[in-house]
Formats: structure tokens, sequence, C-alpha cells
């Protein structure tokens, strides 16, 4: 990079899948009407006490013991306080100098080569409210249903040195909690949020550079292209003799660039104490252990043993284990059907496009794994051909029904009669005396010639490879 090295540490906020909020009774749910799913706790009533749910606590511990943190035997939850409209209490309670998880990493994969980013901390958060600026003019509104709703921040050491790398960790630590059940995901809706602290340096120099913060990214695209952006701006003004001013900046997407906030906060203009209305957290090895012995295959194994027991490559196994559902969806298919490389391409292509088309889960999908090992075992067998599989497919998708119902109904399946193919063949043949003789003659192309007659012949219900087989052998004796 023109001579400087980028230093990036990156800050996640992961909302946890949990009933109600962090400190009170309300419904941890989103999409409801705006300031309907409130009390007087989440709210900063005067005289309510917060109570904290067990759930998150051992949520929190999932994903410490699954990134190779250390867990806390004690931690303390502090009041972070600022002031923003959408803080209705004047402050955050969250964790400090004392937090859950510490001293994690995270294994990835960049470009074929394995790199660790370490993990500082994971410490339990409640979120604030939601500001609503768009089409207001002057004036905002802020709802406070997210208010207490409970939250994991995961906080890298600044190991990271290029955007792919961040994207890769970024990607890699969305799927654990997906896989753990933490998190749903979703960037879009704010589920899962990303901040990044930036710097540059002199190549080969170890003292880091002044820092900006960038917030308002919401997809993995946007995350690289503003950490892009951020990086060249900072090399820009070095280059030119100036000083990176240490800020708060916001990622423009509609602009394709990162734009001044305010100036950037430190620990300590934050005001943090313990929470004197929360006890601390204590965590013995018994519940620790419990919450080991709970948790499920992380994705890097179901990976490693997709490329292992069944022989796919590894982008295969990559794609297969975006969710755990759909990983469990393929081995499903494969323990019905000994065809693996196939029933991937199937779910990589005609599965995964399903899914996207109508904006669901592979849990909502409406083709089972036997249905979809028995559409792959026809075209195995030779009973259809592979765009008939298709035909099927579809109406499968659209029906419910099997396979093989839809090709009895239809009358589609694949002409796989050797005899009645040589008949046909034969009579192609006697029907292009020319051509017959100019393939005997070396212009062996021309097979496809025969073939496109015979599954014209036979309204393309042929098997095209027993078809070419045979043509072949009849056109060289």
């Amino acid at each position: 990079m023109r001579g400087y090295d980028a230093v990036i540490g990156l800050e996640v906020h992961a909302q946890l899948l949990t009933d109600s909020k962090i400190f009170c009774s309300c419904r941890a749910a989103s999409g409801l009407p705006p300031n309907t799913n409130t009390c007087p706790v989440c709210m900063g009533m005067p005289g309510t006490l917060p109570v904290l749910n067990r759930k998150v606590v051992e949520l929190g511990m999932r994903l410490g013991l699954a990134t190779n943190c250390s867990i806390s035997r004690k931690s303390v939850f502090a009041r972070k306080n600022y002031f923003y409209p959408d803080l209705p209490k004047g402050y955050q309670i969250t964790q400090h100098r004392f937090p859950l998880c510490e001293n994690g990493y995270l294994d990835i994969e960049v470009n074929g080569e394995a790199r660790r980013v370490r993990i500082l901390r994971i410490h339990m958060e409640e979120d604030a409210g939601k500001t609503i600026h768009e089409g207001r003019g002057p004036s905002s509104l802020v709802d406070f249903n997210r208010s207490g709703v409970p939250l994991l921040e995961i906080v890298s050491m600044p190991d990271i040195t290029g955007t792919e790398e961040a994207v890769a960790y970024l990607r890699e630590l969305r799927q654990i909690l997906m896989y753990l059940g933490i998190c749903d995901g979703n960037m879009e809706e704010g589920s899962f949020r990303c901040d990044a602290n930036v710097s540059v340096r002199p190549a080969g120099t170890r003292v880091y550079g002044v820092r900006t913060e960038l917030k308002n990214m919401n997809s993995f695209r946007n995350i690289q292209k503003a950490l892009d952006f951020e990086i060249d701006r900072h090399i820009g003004i070095l280059e030119s003799g100036g000083a990176v001013e240490q800020e708060t900046r916001l990622w423009n997407a509609a602009k394709g660039r990162t734009e001044s906030m305010r100036s950037k906060e430190e620990s300590h203009d934050y005001r943090y104490f313990p929470d004197p209305d929360l006890v601390p957290v204590e965590v013995d090895d018994v519940w620790i252990s419990h919450v080991r012995d709970t948790l499920p295959e992380l994705p890097s194994r179901v990976r490693q043993r997709l490329v292992e027991r069944y022989g796919l490559p590894a982008y295969d196994a990559g794609v297969l284990t975006q969710t755990r559902e759909l990983a469990e969806y393929f081995e499903e298919c494969a323990k019905i059907l000994d065809a693996p490389k196939e029933i991937s391409n199937w779910i990589m292509t005609e599965v995964l496009r399903v899914l996207s088309e109508q904006g669901i889960s592979i849990a909502d999908f409406g083709v089972s794994p036997a249905g979809l090992a028995e559409l792959i075992g026809l075209v195995r067998q030779g009973l259809i051909s592979g765009s008939m599989a298709k035909e099927v497919f579809s109406e499968m998708v659209s029906s419910g029904r099997s396979a093989a119902g839809i090709v009895k109904e239809k009358g589609i399946s694949q002409l796989s009669d050797e005899q009645e193919l040589r008949d046909i063949a034969r009579g192609i043949i006697e029907g292009n005396p020319n051509e017959a003789e100019k393939y005997r003659a070396g212009r062996t192309g021309l097979l496809g010639f025969f073939v496109g007659k015979l599954m014209a012949e036979t309204e393309g219900k042929a098997n095209p490879r027993l078809a070419s087989r045979i043509l072949k052998e009849l056109l060289e004796t």
C-alpha cells in the first residue's frame, strides 16, 4: 500500500436470540409498532431495578468457548455515561474493566493462507433505542423498542492488516454466532453490526498511527469498501504532509466515501463506574463445563469434515456450510444417495437459487433431502436427463410432489432402451448417407449432427450419453 501498512481492529455487536431483554421481561423482538415493547426498567424510570437475564450469560459463554477465550469467574457490569436521545437512562449498562470473556482468538483463511486474529474481550451489554432521521425534515423520531435488547460486543486486537482479512474474520465470526444459535446474523436489520478502528503506519514500523473509527456499514461489501477508502484517505493525508485526526466517521454508501461524524471519544470521556444496581456475575466450573458440553460442531470443523468424508472441493464445503441447517440438508441427502458431488452441485445451483428467489431459509424449503436425493437418483439411473430433472425440480418446488410421481404423470422419462435407440440410430444413418461417409472419412465432429437428429426424432427423450455411444459404434462399423 504505497509503503504503508494498515492496522485494523474490529468491534462487533451481535444481538442475542433471547426471548426477553437483558434486564427486564419485555420481549426481545423486532418488527413491532414503535414504542410498544417497553417498560419502566428498559426506559430507565426512577426507582426501577434491573435484573440480569441468565440466558445472556450462557450465550456469552458459548461464544467465548467457541472463540478460545478464557471465561471470567467474576465479571462486573458498569455504566457508560453519555447523552443521546435514544438512550433513555443517560447511560448504557455494559462491561468495562471486568468482561465475561477475554484473550481468545479466531483462525481464518485468506487467499489460502492461515491467519490468527486475537480477540481482546467479549462482554455483555444492552442496546440503545433507534433514532429515525429519514423523511422528517429538521426533526427526528425515537423508537425505544430496542432499548435493553441484549448484545454481545466482540472486540478484536489490531491484528488485521488488510480489508480481505477483515471481511474473512467477520464472515467466520458471523457464521460461528449463527451455528451456536446466538444471533441470526442479519446485517441489514442490525442484528450483526460492525465498527472498525483503522490506522496506517510506515511499512515495517511498529508504532501505531492515529486511528479513526468507522460506523454505518451494513454489509460485507460496504465494510470492505469503507476500509479501502479510509486506508487510502489516511495515506493520502500523510503523503501530502498532513496529520490524520482521531475521529469517528460514517460510511456514505451512496457517495462511496467516509464522512466526519464527531471527534473520537476516549474511555475516560464515558466516566465508567460499576453499576450499583447489579451484583457481580459469578460463573463456576460446573456451569462452564455444561456450556462446553452443549456446543455444536463449529463451521471450520464441518468444512474440514465435508472435504475429508465426502471428497468435496474446499469451495463446495464453504458454500454448503453457510448455515448449519444447509450443511445438515446436504448430509441428509448424502445418507440416502452416495453421490456427494452431484448433491453438492444441485444444492449450490438449483436449491440456493430457489431460496434466494423466495427469500426463505433451507428450513422452509419445500423439497426434503429425500426428495432431492430421489430426483438425482433418477438422473443417475438414466431415467431422466439433466434438463428434464430441472423441469421436474421446478414442479417439485411448486407442488411439493415427488420426483417419481411427476415423471410418471408427465410421461417425461428418458428413453434408455438400447435396442430401440439402436433401431432409431440405424434409420438416421441410412437417411443421411453423405454425412455418414464424411464421418467415416475422418470428420468425426459430425457425431454431434447425428446425435442432434436422434434427439429430435425422440423429442429429446433419448439418453444422450447412450445415444452418442450407439451412433459412434454404428458409424465406425
